[in-house]
């Protein structure tokens, strides 16, 4: 590639001194700062300065963990950490290693976009995967699979061909949660009738996305088990199994291509022992050919528990699949040696909107708005990455004078260098930082900005401090309705210390053509060093109804305004959080934070995929007067506090904002009826959700309401649809916790105890009606 871009220059007449074919992530200046931690310590490092070859002969393992470990990061004993953020840089070449690479927490390895560094296992390679995200330095993981937060890898290839395929090998060991991805990896693996190797394997967690994947070879691409998962864009290639799902509660893959593959996703775990492991699966806009068998389940009529195995299929794409989906009896759906299409199919529980009614058969596809479409499949769009732009491109904001230290006020500068910056046509680097704002930061149409290593802005003082009075931090759009088109990537917004009328994002941006994105963007609310919102602020107080002032810390994470439209988001975590990420024991804390995403576009459109929304009072996603939406494994937690006090408290409802009036609704509604919903639609069509996890563990901090034989008590209600909605249909719905699982206008139509499966409760296809 880099090859290409030099013959390219050189026939332009390129005469400059900036080289325009090196990857701009390693040829820039890197100034970013981790605030809580001596000057000395780097956050940027590059593994050929730690002596690294990338030749292919030399071994680079004790180079590349060095690398990692300078500083000393948060890795071995450490329980998590915000405040040692590191970005390992790998420039092209191939790294020999023969022991495992293991990522520190809030690391991210990213290699070069523009020609991927290969990561090759030697062959006496010792280690469970030539990157282990997680290790097993004990019988445990090192940490908790469910907190492991904010980590990246991208751009590499991973090696295991020099490994005897009769070896037992992993390509890459990743159990992890929110806010942490995998992109633009490949894994090349032996291709041998007595193979073993495993591309990628995960086996707890609570994730996360995982986006343009390769799998060649093997005896499995992917063999994982978490709560939930979003993948796009997987590709599998001469496999004996793509894809095993070891157990989950809900996973959606949207845009799987599986080719000369013995099976295609086998979901059959638990089924010899009549307990299936498998919640619910979600495939959409997929092909499989010259596959054997597409899927393989552990479903049956008589599955236990009742849901287990929930299966969605939509636009599916079979060549030579003589199989399509297989249950312990046989055949349950007939492919084809030539080409069929599958145009809906499924099992488990429908509400149509009644139910529950079992079934195993074709459903009606969802009827699709041609504004969500490309070239007749949901619209998709990979993180820009940037690797045809040259580093004299991205302007610094610490170079301009930015602190990011989490005490000085960066409002002006910051200000300055992103108005400046778009209106030069270049992209904003923000250095890794903690950038305090005490007034609205606004991001101008044509705005592009990328972070270093999750950067943050935090917003301070009495601006954002009114409840009655909400300002947004960031501020996309100057009005509601405004046109243009913004990029923006890997970085968090948050809050410090009291801030009650703190809108974290206000999005009024209206695009038409390509979407505007944002990719790996967060809002954290709370719980890391520098917030002035953490265990020593906040502890929680279980048993008491008393709110702390200055727990109050936001009014909304996400706001997308009337006349918005047109966004894509790709890996956003809205979290309000519920424990200190930065207390060596993770001890739960008692934020407030009002509503969660509120999206009241009247036109519409957008794209959200792993998307996740937790712990806010009144809601975590609400939609109203809006269309045109289509979310893929969306995922809730409802605040641990409640109902002590319940989500009447702190914020009053607002009118203008749709806010729901906990008051009526739950007058004589026996049980914690004011609680925070999980998905409310009100007045809207087009919704269309790809999987849900809608989950409240909680009640006053005690999770006894959670089980199913406590009666799922953590609160009432979980989903709302209201007034005038349409076309608003999910697919593997599942909740945990609520009683009822859907609401139409106050009206129980789901009731937990009919849709039992693995842990939560499923409903495999509602539609509104």
């Amino acid at each position: 590639m880099r090859f290409a871009s030099i013959l390219l220059a050189a026939a332009a007449g390129l005469t400059s001194t900036v080289s325009v074919n090196a990857y701009w992530l390693g040829d820039i200046g890197h100034r970013g700062i981790a605030p809580f931690m001596p000057a000395s310590y780097p956050v940027f490092r590059n593994v050929r300065d730690f002596g690294a070859k990338g030749d292919g002969v030399n071994d680079d393992t004790d180079a590349i963990n060095a690398a990692i470990n300078a500083g000393n990061p948060c890795n071995r004993g450490c329980t998590s950490t915000t405040m040692t953020p590191a970005l390992v840089y790998f420039p092209a070449g191939t790294y020999l290693i023969s022991r495992s690479i293991q990522p520190a927490y809030f690391t991210q390895l990213i290699g070069d976009a523009s020609a991927p560094p290969t990561l090759k296992a030697a062959a006496n390679f010792a280690g469970f995967g030539l990157i282990d995200g997680n290790p097993y330095y004990t019988e445990v993981l090192n940490w908790k699979a469910v907190n492991v937060f904010f980590r990246q890898v991208r751009n590499f290839v991973i090696d295991t061909t020099a490994i005897p395929p009769g070896t037992a090998a992993t390509g890459m060991h990743w159990p992890t949660s929110q806010a942490t991805s995998l992109q633009n990896l490949v894994f090349n693996m032996p291709q041998a009738d007595n193979v073993v190797h495993v591309g990628l394997f995960i086996e707890e967690g609570s994730g996360g996305l995982l986006t343009d994947l390769t799998f060649n070879g093997g005896a499995t691409g992917a063999s994982m088990g978490n709560q939930q998962y979003t993948m796009k864009n997987l590709r599998f290639n001469n496999c004996k199994t793509a894809i095993i799902q070891l157990w989950d509660w809900g996973w959606t893959y949207i845009g799987l291509s599986i080719n000369n593959c013995g099976v295609g996703i086998d979901i059959s775990a638990g089924g010899s022992s009549g307990k299936v492991e498998t919640g619910s699966i979600t495939v959409i806009d997929s092909t499989m050919t010259n596959v054997g068998v597409g899927i393989l389940t552990a479903w049956s009529p008589n599955t236990s528990p009742d849901t287990a195995g929930s299966l969605v299929l939509e636009n599916i794409v079979l060549n030579n699949v003589p199989v399509a989906v297989k249950g312990p009896s046989g055949t349950l759906l007939a492919g084809s040696p030539s080409s069929v299409t599958i145009a809906a199919w499924g099992n488990g529980h429908s509400y149509t909107p009644g139910g529950p009614t079992e079934f195993a058969g074709p459903i009606a596809p969802n009827p699709r708005p041609v504004a969500l479409l490309a070239d007749g499949k949901y619209y998709t769009h990979a993180k820009p990455q940037y690797e045809n732009v040259p580093a004299s491109s991205f302007v610094s904001v610490r170079a301009a004078g930015a602190r990011g230290d989490a005490a000085a006020d960066d409002t002006a500068i910051l200000q300055s260098v992103i108005d400046s910056a778009t209106a030069a046509g270049k992209i904003v680097f923000i250095d890794h930082g903690m950038y305090r704002v005490t007034s609205t930061i606004r991001i101008p149409p044509g705005a592009r900005i990328v972070g270093e290593s999750f950067p943050t802005i935090m917003s301070a003082g009495g601006f954002f401090n009114d409840m009655n009075n909400p300002r947004p931090v960031l501020q996309v759009g100057a009005t509601s309705g405004q046109a243009g088109y913004v990029e923006l990537s890997d970085f968090i917004v948050s809050t410090q210390n009291a801030q009650a009328g703190a809108v974290l994002i206000e999005w009024n941006l209206a695009t038409s053509g390509t979407p505007s994105g944002m990719w790996d963007v967060h809002a954290r609310i709370g719980g890391f060093t520098g917030s002035q919102q953490q265990v020593a602020q906040c502890v929680k107080n279980p048993g008491s109804s008393a709110v702390n002032p200055a727990c109050i810390v936001a009014y909304m994470a996400m706001h997308v305004t009337k006349g918005a439209s047109g966004l894509y988001m790709e890996n956003v975590w809205l979290w309000t959080a519920d424990h200190d990420i930065d207390d060596a024991a993770n001890t739960q804390i008692t934020l407030y934070s009002g509503r969660g995403l509120y999206i009241e576009s009247t036109a519409g459109t957008f794209w959200l995929y792993g998307t996740g929304s937790e712990h806010h009072v009144l809601y975590q996603y609400q939609l109203s007067g809006t269309q045109n939406i289509l979310m893929g494994q969306i995922q809730t937690e409802t605040p641990y506090f409640q109902p002590q006090p319940n989500a009447l408290v702190p914020f009053p409802p607002v009118a203008a904002l749709n806010d729901p009036d906990f008051a009526a609704s739950c007058a004589g509604v026996a049980g914690n009826c004011a609680a925070a919903w999980g998905l409310r639609v009100i007045n809207s069509k087009n919704v269309l959700v790809y999987g849900a996890g809608l989950y409240s563990f909680f009640s006053n901090y005690s999770t006894a309401c959670s089980t199913f034989e406590a009666g799922q008590t953590c609160q009432v209600r979980m989903t709302s649809i209201e007034g005038t909605a349409s076309n608003v249909n999910i697919y593997n719905l599942n909740t945990i916790g609520a009683r009822s699982m859907v609401n139409r206008d106050e009206r129980q139509l789901a009731f937990f105890s009919d849709n039992v499966n693995v842990f939560p409760s499923c409903i495999a296809v509602f539609k509104s009606g």
